[in-house]
């Protein structure tokens, strides 16, 4: 099931990605490429949670532990990315263009990422894996981060709020960075 979950989660990123990264950077959106850019991340995190509990026994335990801290790791990463690009944007006073096709694309997602965290939150909880509840979180953080765009989307195309979209994206940046830092040290940062 975590492998067939693995594959759901890869397939999902790189279609969210595929989607989302070119529309963010024709219209300028910080928010929609943070995006994309984190679906990257979520097919990162689905492969390595695969790759983590094909082992038997202590290697999998091994590779569970590495598993948990590379998710940590994507984390950072990501917080490390959207804080740069929307501090960034909005120094600049980059105004991104209205893209209904984004706001599809998020919608779209929310509902995926919503499904998706719950069946790996599920899968988690019966093999007790922290690496498969990280992979889930890390899902959630997917579905978050979607809702946040589309509230960046949704303002700068309903009002012309242009810092919205750079705003919205820094909305997430803290609760990434401590599930980022749980996940990297070991923690299991999923059983809620």
């Amino acid at each position: 099931m975590v492998v067939r979950l693995s594959y759901v989660s890869i397939f999902l990123a790189f279609a969210e990605a595929a989607l989302a990264i070119p529309a963010g950077l024709a219209v300028g959106s910080v928010a929609l490429l943070g995006f994309g850019l984190d679906s990257l991340i979520e097919a990162g995190s689905a492969a390595t949670v695969w790759w983590g509990v094909s082992g038997a026994g202590a290697e999998a335990e091994g590779r569970e532990s590495l598993s948990l801290r590379v998710v940590g790791a994507l984390l950072l990463a990501l917080a490390a990315y959207v804080a740069f690009a929307s501090v960034l944007s909005f120094v600049r006073h980059d105004h991104p263009r209205p893209s209904l096709f984004g706001i599809v694309v998020l919608l779209g997602s929310i509902v995926a990422m919503l499904w998706l965290r719950g069946q790996k939150r599920s899968v988690g909880r019966r093999l007790d894996s922290d690496a498969v509840l990280a992979d889930a979180k890390q899902t959630e953080f997917c579905a978050y981060l979607s809702a946040i765009a589309l509230a960046g989307l949704g303002l700068n195309a309903l009002f012309g709020l242009w810092w919205a979209d750079p705003v919205a994206a820094l909305v997430m940046v803290p609760v990434i960075v401590r599930e980022g830092i749980e996940a990297a040290s070991g923690r299991a940062c999923a059983h809620g």
